[in-house]
């Protein structure tokens, strides 16, 4: 990936390119996914960091430029909130980030703790929940709420079940370029 290219550039190539593939069975494409994610979050006022993080968690899926896909359909854990997270990082810092690591874990912690949160995951959400580990042990459970990240983790969570609308009518990735823009760290930021 070329990092002196302009990092809104490359995102929204991706949500152009690459997002517009099925997403795992899922009713809407994994741009529009991501897009209603960040949609909700900014419709619940959520924090800039929150609703970029909401935009951004599943660019772990992207085939090629992060990982890919074929792993998590063929039952292996491509680790996508890890290298999604891992290669956001060469613009955006840990507030962004980080709730983008956690987000798989936070599904698994919230089918270990909150009753009827697995009734509410998609029949794709299932099948990957298997594949990522499934509902976290006790022991697991501690570590992630002792995690830093663990609230914002779970807030990113609970847009991404909801964001998988056919119906919806979300904004398209050039509406959150200024707030994504305000967040890039400075060295990242495109000059002029």
């Amino acid at each position: 990936m070329n990092t002196a290219a302009n990092p809104l550039d490359t995102l929204a190539g991706l949500f152009e390119g690459e997002g517009s593939a099925e997403y795992f069975g899922e009713a809407v494409t994994q741009a529009e996914h991501m897009l209603q994610a960040g949609a909700l979050a900014e419709a619940a006022g959520a924090a800039p960091h929150l609703i970029a993080a909401a935009l951004l968690h599943d660019v772990g899926h992207f085939q090629g430029t992060v990982t890919g896909r074929d792993l998590m359909e063929h039952g292996t854990d491509n680790r996508h909130s890890h290298t999604g997270a891992d290669w956001l990082d060469q613009w955006f810092g840990p507030e962004v980030t980080e709730p983008v690591r956690l987000h798989v874990a936070a599904k698994r912690y919230l089918c270990a703790v909150e009753p009827g949160y697995f009734a509410l995951l998609s029949e794709a959400s299932v099948h990957t929940l298997q594949v990522q580990g499934g509902p976290m042990t006790e022991e697991q459970v501690r570590a992630f709420e002792a995690h830093p990240g663990a609230r914002d983790a779970v807030a990113v969570r609970r847009w991404d079940e909801q964001a998988k609308d056919p119906e919806r009518e979300t904004p398209g990735f050039t509406h959150f370029r200024p707030l994504l823009k305000g967040l890039l760290r400075p060295e990242a930021a495109p000059t002029g």
